[in-house]
């Protein structure tokens, strides 16, 4: 079988990394993150084929990374546009909330209730991009029963031989 031919990508053979800035990321982000692995974020991707606009798969990488595939669904929203200190600014960070997280902005206060369920990844467990975008979101009041991590991110899903997809023009 085709499929059966699949190769490690060399971006992701390494197998350490220099800690920092690429630590070990831990299994759990935070009291109520669920971690998840690749049958759930497949469920995740099927439910949203289906038309399921309750959840958003978000590659947290930057561009460039991003550029060289994607899991097919994600859409991309790099781990400095919800980061202040890495630029952020508080009027971008609550247009992603609003528009793409479907989160209201009530004078100043956030109501999350209808929020989307956040499926987030970046390149595997030793990158820190969606974990940083994870703690940022849990420290703007994002409800962690609404954020799922794919802590395998591109590395295991690519090891495994799943499709990847260049990103959708936006």
């Amino acid at each position: 079988m085709l499929w059966q031919k699949n190769t490690v990508n060399p971006a992701f053979a390494k197998t350490s990394r220099k800690c920092p800035p690429f630590c070990i990321q831990p299994a759990n982000l935070g009291p109520g993150v669920e971690t998840i692995a690749e049958l759930e974020m497949l469920d995740y991707l099927k439910r949203m084929s289906e038309g399921d606009d309750s959840i958003v798969v978000i590659d947290s990488r930057t561009p460039a990374w991003v550029a060289k595939g994607t899991i097919p669904g994600a859409i991309n929203i790099p781990w400095t546009s919800l980061n202040p200190a890495k630029g952020a600014d508080p009027i971008s960070i609550g247009e992603i909330l609003e528009e793409r997280f479907n989160a209201r902005n009530l004078e100043g206060l956030w109501d999350f209730r209808n929020a989307r369920v956040l499926v987030m990844f970046c390149n595997g467990m030793w990158c820190g991009q969606s974990p940083n975008n994870i703690k940022n979101l849990l420290g703007f009041g994002y409800p962690a029963d609404k954020i799922k991590w794919y802590r395998g991110g591109m590395q295991n899903w690519e090891i495994l031989g799943l499709t990847t997809a260049k990103p959708a023009q936006e």
